[in-house]
């Protein structure tokens, strides 16, 4: 018994384990609109006062953006404002957004969701059309230019949507919603096509 168990604990011990992405691999694309999961990112929720966000900005390398509806990019990481005091932060560099903050005396809350969320690119001719199968959200240019970002809900999830090109979108949802994102998002992408 006492070979059987050591047996098992070193087959246990060369075992290894790999985290996989959240539907990794996974992409439609058909006429006017392509649908992809977008590579991992480092990502933070970000909520603070007025009066460190000048502090806050220069740790991250980005002007935390103070209007609603906005977002900044700078050198691979993006700030989108959700709120009259909260941020998502994105960075899609390889740095991590949590470490630069950690360095930020001023008040401040911020907290690693890298995990939690899964991005989705929606992009072609037929993108905007595409969201607007299960979104609310006017997707015109006009009010909803390229830079603009917003928490909304498609189908029954919520979304965080940033408008990154005037025919393409980043969908931020959590893992738990992704493949209901995804496959909402294909199949009005296909009837989009048509």
């Amino acid at each position: 018994m006492a070979k059987a168990a050591a047996k098992t604990k070193a087959v246990a011990a060369s075992a290894s384990v790999e985290r996989r992405p959240a539907l990794a691999g996974r992409t439609l694309s058909a006429p006017g609109v392509k649908v992809e999961v977008l590579p991992p990112a480092e990502r933070v929720s970000l909520r603070a006062p007025q009066a460190s966000l000048a502090a806050l900005s220069k740790a991250l390398g980005v002007t935390l953006p103070a209007k609603p509806k906005t977002s900044a990019t700078k050198d691979g990481r993006t700030a989108l404002w959700l709120g009259p005091d909260e941020w998502l932060i994105i960075d899609e560099s390889g740095n991590d957004p949590l470490v630069d903050c950690a360095k930020v005396t001023a008040l401040h809350s911020a907290v690693g969701i890298s995990h939690r969320n899964v991005g989705i690119s929606v992009a072609g001719p037929a993108a905007a059309v595409a969201i607007n199968s299960g979104c609310p959200q006017d997707l015109s240019l006009e009010a909803f230019p390229v830079g603009a970002a917003s928490r909304t809900i498609l189908g029954k999830s919520e979304i965080v949507l940033l408008r990154t090109a005037a025919d393409s979108f980043r969908v931020e949802c959590w893992r738990s919603f992704s493949d209901y994102v995804f496959t909402l998002l294909s199949e009005a992408a296909s009837d989009a096509a048509n």
